[in-house]
């Protein structure tokens, strides 16, 4: 018998959860604010900063500019407007003009360049900006005027772009939806057109995805929701018009690298095609769990055939992470790379809609804008490409231990109060000489050592401890598993 299935942190952990938080950030080092001359700085850029049309900044305010993002988003860096024509469609795309308010080796400069990017941590975020500017002056609120970097694509029927350019220009957007409202909208046919405009776009481009051989794992998310002080593990499955609105932003980093590309000078988003025996092993594991990767079928369009949370699909989803391994900046100028590919993607690709968040998409804007328009690419942005790729890789590095350390405090803290318990999983695969398990009551990944079982089997464990200030589990295997 598992006894009750806990999803929220009880009251009695709750202090030990957030006082173990507050710890990881101290361990991480996190950075705790901004330095006076930095947001004195920020202040005076969120302040002083032109807002007026100008013969380098285009009026676009006519265009109906649109928001889709999570609720309660304040740092928009996006804003879309689309619609259909009789031989395919115009997307707009606005992306917030960060280099405007970012004097290049000025003090916000300095602590972007030292943070790298936002980090969400469970208890708040650590901004990439001051919040003056990602969360005020160059966030793309509605009903606001904003400069942005417009890109601006003509497409065809199969939503393939023919014509790309790139305006620095003034903007507003009419509103922000969530993406539960933008689907409700679409769903209903009471959106305007830039919504009901979508599921041509995405459809089409998930077309074009499959045929180039790009992959996705469409795996639903585990949040944590806090609510009140309470802290909770919950599953949300990704609505429609997210994945619709995430090809919006593939294609803009399409083009971006294209464009860097052509004019010999750049950063890509990389990341090298799966190792032969990853692939050889994954295809032996899909054949193990009943469900084989056919011969002759690309493995983005198998993993996109994947749906549900059944045991065989979620060790299938767990196995496929190995494909998805090495992601990594390259910068050039010159001669381009050798190896240009976002493997996932199956194209060059770049960062470059999320500048509010990430810092290498503020060079990729610049860049593409200078060339994209036949200037030179300005000296600051040309002359530090070279250190965006060890910036990155070290936050990104932080960005991964900040998330995995805080979702394993929160699961113990889920479990606190449960030892002895019985708990029924689902085995995903091998992991540090253990095997890795699914819970399948609490949201919760443990690995156990000892266990011997299959991949997509269901084993019953028993709980010994949760330590929420470290965040350790230990489970072992009930009924003589082991």
């Amino acid at each position: 018998m598992t006894g009750r299935r806990p999803r929220l942190v009880s009251a009695a952990a709750g202090d030990a959860l957030a006082a173990a938080l507050s710890a990881l950030r101290q361990e991480l080092d996190l950075p705790d604010g901004f330095d006076p001359a930095v947001m004195a700085e920020a202040e005076a850029a969120g302040r002083d900063v032109s807002i007026t049309p100008a013969e380098d900044l285009a009026d676009l305010r006519d265009i109906e500019f649109l928001t889709i993002d999570p609720d309660g988003s304040r740092d928009l860096d996006q804003a879309l407007h689309l619609q259909r024509t009789p031989t395919g469609g115009i997307l707009h795309y606005a992306i917030a003009d960060v280099p405007a308010f970012v004097a290049p080796e000025g003090q916000v400069d300095a602590a972007a360049r030292a943070r790298g990017e936002t980090l969400y941590a469970v208890d708040g975020t650590i901004p990439l900006h001051p919040r003056v500017l990602s969360e005020g002056a160059a966030s793309l609120f509605p009903g606001q005027d904003r400069r942005a970097f417009v890109w601006r694509f003509e497409l065809d029927e199969r939503a393939e772009p023919v014509r790309v350019t790139l305006t620095r220009a003034l903007m507003r957007s009419r509103r922000q939806w969530t993406y539960a409202e933008a689907q409700k909208a679409v769903d209903e046919k009471s959106g305007p057109e830039s919504l009901t405009a979508l599921p041509w776009f995405g459809a089409e481009r998930a077309k074009r995805e499959q045929e180039r051989g790009g992959a996705s794992l469409n795996s639903p998310e585990i949040e944590v929701e806090v609510t009140g002080g309470r802290y909770e593990l919950t599953r949300r499955a990704t609505l429609p018009i997210e994945d619709w609105n995430a090809q919006v932003s593939l294609l803009t980093g399409m083009a971006a690298a294209k464009i860097m590309l052509d004019a010999g000078v750049g950063i890509l988003r990389t990341m090298p095609a799966a190792d032969a025996d990853d692939i050889a092993t994954f295809r032996a594991q899909t054949m193990a769990l009943g469900d084989p990767w056919p011969e002759g079928v690309g493995y983005g369009e198998y993993l996109r055939g994947l749906r549900g949370d059944d045991p065989k699909t979620l060790a299938i989803r767990a196995a496929a992470t190995r494909l998805f391994r090495g992601a990594g900046y390259t910068a050039f100028d010159g001669a381009p790379p050798a190896d240009t590919l976002q493997s996932a993607i199956a194209a060059p690709y770049a960062h470059t809609t999320a500048p509010l968040r990430r810092l290498v998409d503020r060079w990729s804007l610049v860049v593409c804008e200078a060339a994209a328009n036949g200037r030179e690419v300005p000296q600051w942005a040309r002359e530090s490409l070279p250190e965006l790729p060890k910036i990155m890789g070290r936050s990104n590095g932080l960005a991964g231990r900040l998330d995995s350390a805080s979702i394993d405090r929160v699961e113990a803290a889920v479990l606190h109060g449960h030892e002895g318990r019985r708990f029924a999983g689902v085995v995903l695969g091998r992991r540090n000489g253990g095997m890795r398990v699914q819970l399948s009551g609490p949201l919760v990944t443990v690995v156990v050592a000892g266990l011997q079982a299959e991949s997509g089997s269901t084993v019953e464990l028993q709980l010994q401890r949760a330590d929420i200030a470290t965040g350790e589990i230990v489970v072992v295997p009930a009924g003589g598993q082991a």
